[in-house]
């Protein structure tokens, strides 16, 4: 009794892994090409009906720690009734274009997730000819384009959907100064930060809310770019309109640059605390234990910031030592005119308050 399944979920790993094209397989299934000399090419489909899958145009938005549904739907034109079992493969593509990461692959009510998505994906099939994808737990990693495949004996076709996760994109620089990370590095500190480097999608999306940063940072597709909305001489001159400035791909160990981070909301809360004479950095982390909590990172603090509007006009340390202080509401005696997260650097003494993080 136990063969049939191990065969069933052998079979479903050897579609996830196998060589034929991901999309449009043009030659090698779904079409054979009929040249009769006058130009004129004659499509015939093996079942003798097109097979058409449909995914939403318009992105779909989810955050940090939600559940998400990717819409997935498939029809014959003209209509008819599948002669074998369907099968349904999501992958997803990834921001250098290399190969697919798989998700999950399916036949019929049977399905195996992979990877980070074991445990968390599964088939949404309460409609006729559905194969939409239910995400739970998303991730900040999760953000991306992603591909539904439906495979119907020879017959092969796909389409993509496009997963944002609502967030915040930060620059970060870290202690020792300005363009000292390589690009495994700049992938790192933004992992300590509650975070994850940022795509071109979600930079462009930060600059049109506002983003000008004249200092340039690794994306997670290995290129080096910075947001400039005020053109000016040292960010790339005063004749370039406005926009998204490149360097292109840089090498992922020799060259160095700062980081562009990107967080979402989060799952708990950011509090400030403070004593008369200030804290230490050391002082501030357990202060923060005591409280049932933990030293909050530059991430969440943009978070707070950004989605639960985080506002105070009190320096305070974070994880990676530095003092920062977001304000929601620009005032008198609270820096710049524009709603942001200021940062005092990275002190190497001083007595301040400190955020902190607590999980709900």
């Amino acid at each position: 009794m136990l063969l049939l399944p191990l065969l069933l979920e052998a079979t479903l790993l050897r579609l996830a892994s196998s060589s034929h094209h991901p999309f449009y397989n043009g030659f090698y299934y779904n079409h054979i090409m009929n040249d009769k000399g006058s130009g004129q090419e004659k499509v015939v489909y093996f079942n003798g009906a097109k097979l058409v899958v449909e995914t939403p145009k318009d992105p779909i938005y989810s955050s940090n720690g939600a559940n998400v549904t990717l819409p997935c739907h498939y029809h014959y034109e003209p209509d008819l009734e599948a002669k074998h079992k369907i099968r349904i493969k999501w992958s997803k593509l990834r921001d250098d274009y290399t190969k697919e990461q798989d998700v999950l692959v399916a036949i019929g009510k049977t399905y195996v997730a992979f990877g980070d998505f074991r445990g968390r994906a599964h088939l949404h099939q309460a409609g006729r000819r559905e194969a939409s994808l239910v995400v739970s737990d998303v991730r900040l990693q999760d953000d991306g384009k992603y591909r539904c495949e439906v495979i119907d004996g020879l017959e092969d076709e796909s389409d993509v959907v496009d997963l944002r996760l609502q967030g915040v994109v930060f620059p970060y620089q870290p202690p020792h100064g300005q363009y000292r990370l390589n690009f495994h590095e700049a992938e790192r500190v933004c992992q300590e930060q509650g975070a994850i480097l940022a795509t071109f999608n979600q930079l462009f999306q930060a600059w049109s809310e506002g983003l000008d940063w004249c200092n340039a940072g690794w994306l997670a597709d290995g290129t080096v770019q910075y947001p400039i909305r005020l053109p000016r001489k040292p960010c790339g001159g005063l004749q370039l309109a406005p926009g998204i400035r490149s360097y292109g791909p840089r090498h992922r160990h020799l060259h160095r640059f700062d980081a562009f981070c990107f967080s979402s909301a989060l799952r708990g809360e950011v509090f400030y605390l403070d004593r008369p004479a200030g804290m230490t950095l050391e002082e501030a982390k357990q202060s923060c234990q005591d409280a049932g909590a933990e030293i909050a990172r530059v991430g969440q603090l943009y978070s707070a910031w950004k989605f639960l509007g985080l506002d105070r006009c009190d320096a305070g340390w974070l994880a990676d030592g530095s003092i920062r202080y977001p304000i929601a509401k620009p005032r008198a005696n609270c820096g710049p005119a524009e709603p942001g997260v200021r940062s005092f650097g990275f002190p190497s003494k001083g007595r301040f308050g400190v955020f902190c993080y607590k999980e709900r």
